[in-house]
């Protein structure tokens, strides 16, 4: 049962003990230096809706009542292709928010067009402890060596299980360990006209999940040209393809394939998901008002385990003035820091992004109650960054809809496919 008193508790004591803790200042345990008779006052930017829109508006209320120097004001964009464009015109008109959001992704775009601060002199001045951040969710945070983003909302793709439906079929609620066994618990749960194994939309970051776990790639280590044109980058489209031709895996397309794939496990018309283990608050409860049991796992090996991570950094705006330099500042540290990583974790099932807060005993007895959210935390193991070269997410849609091209139609094989990929992304990164 989803633990809301569970929650609740941890936004009081987030709410209370921000006197004794390291977020009720500035990081080093100085007041910044902005005026005290007269609030800064900052915008947020935030990306995304229920259960993490509400983490963002609680957390902003909180640091709110923390002190009575900075008035943050929240407002949500959208999904992160709006939250990124609205963010680029606002910078491009002079109105940008002092903080927001970017998506992994797109920390190197933001801080190689000048639109985002270096934040490397804020923590060499206020001696912040980069060891406590998880080194698996640091690969998207450095641009040319300095730091630009610190993590905040992060993610890894895990396995979803409708474990009720897999002790109906005889099947282990443990969930397949590689691709093969994922094949066989398709098979096994796939029912005529009713129910398939799986419903699974077109989508890059599962891509690059398989690709990893094939033991490839998507770009060379220097970013200078495309690596998933490979067998490792072949090998996910050619099994997604024989799996939907077979009739055990839904691949949906178009712009409503995401909410297909999430109405058909609500509904048991599939018993498996590919999903953001931010998801996992929101379909915990979906799963207990459906009348099912919900479990998680790893995504399956294939010659290893394999996941990109995913989520969103905290990043400031370039070309502040110096009280809402400061003001920024203070409120990415402290919306970073263990109480309230501890709580956005709890909230959403969004990764806890430190180690102070992974060995904390809130944690601890959050994974106790619910091993469903420790499963992404053991997963980080095989994590790695996703790419970040400028022209990316072109790259990115490029290969989606080569993808997309191999599940529509039956005279495009797989390897035709990412060839064509390959070949129009490459000039992009020269």
């Amino acid at each position: 049962m989803f633990p809301m008193g569970f929650v609740l508790a941890l936004a009081l004591m987030v709410g209370c003990n921000q006197t004794s803790s390291e977020s009720s200042t500035s990081v080093g345990g100085s007041e910044p230096s902005v005026d005290s008779e007269e609030k800064v006052e900052i915008t947020y930017w935030y990306a995304w809706g229920d259960k993490i829109g509400e983490n963002n508006e609680n957390l902003v209320k909180m640091f709110n009542e923390s002190q009575d120097r900075i008035h943050v004001t929240a407002e949500y964009q959208g999904s992160y292709d709006d939250l990124h464009a609205k963010t680029q015109a606002a910078f491009a008109a002079g109105n940008a928010p002092e903080v927001t959001q970017n998506e992994i992704a797109s920390v190197g775009i933001f801080a190689n067009s000048g639109m985002t601060e270096n934040l490397t002199p804020f923590v060499e001045k206020n001696n912040v402890d980069m060891n406590d951040f998880i080194p698996g969710l640091m690969g998207n945070s450095y641009v040319n060596d300095q730091l630009y983003a610190l993590p905040y909302l992060r993610s890894t793709p895990i396995l979803y299980l409708n474990k009720t439906i897999l002790e109906e079929v005889g099947l282990d609620p443990a969930g397949p360990k590689n691709w093969e066994e994922f094949r066989e618990y398709a098979q096994t749960l796939t029912t005529d006209g009713e129910r398939v194994g799986m419903t699974l939309p077109v989508n890059i970051w599962m891509y690059e999940a398989l690709v990893a776990q094939s033991g490839g790639q998507m770009l060379s280590d220097d970013g200078s040209e495309v690596a998933f044109n490979s067998e490792a980058g072949v090998a996910p489209v050619q099994f997604w393809k024989e799996m939907e031709e077979e009739g055990i895996l839904k691949m949906p397309t178009g712009d409503e394939a995401g909410d297909v794939a999430r109405q058909d496990f609500a509904n048991g018309r599939s018993a498996m998901a590919f999903s953001s283990t931010a998801d996992l608050s929101f379909w915990l409860a979906m799963a207990e008002e459906q009348g099912f049991e919900l479990t998680t796992a790893f995504m399956p090996a294939n010659s290893t385990y394999g996941v990109p991570t995913g989520g969103a950094n905290l990043v400031m705006t370039a070309g502040l003035d110096p009280a809402k330099q400061e003001a920024a500042w203070e409120f990415i540290h402290w919306m970073t820091s263990t109480e309230q990583t501890i709580y956005a974790s709890s909230y959403t099932g969004y990764l806890p992004s430190r180690m102070s807060a992974v060995n904390s005993d809130e944690m601890q007895a959050l994974y106790e109650e619910l091993p469903q959210f420790k499963v992404a935390v053991d997963q980080l193991e095989y994590a790695r960054p996703r790419p970040m070269a400028d022209a990316y997410p072109e790259i990115a849609k490029i290969i989606s809809d080569e993808i997309t091209r191999v599940i529509i139609q039956d005279d495009i094989t797989a390897e035709e496919a990412i060839d064509v990929a390959a070949e129009r992304a490459n000039p992009l990164l020269k």
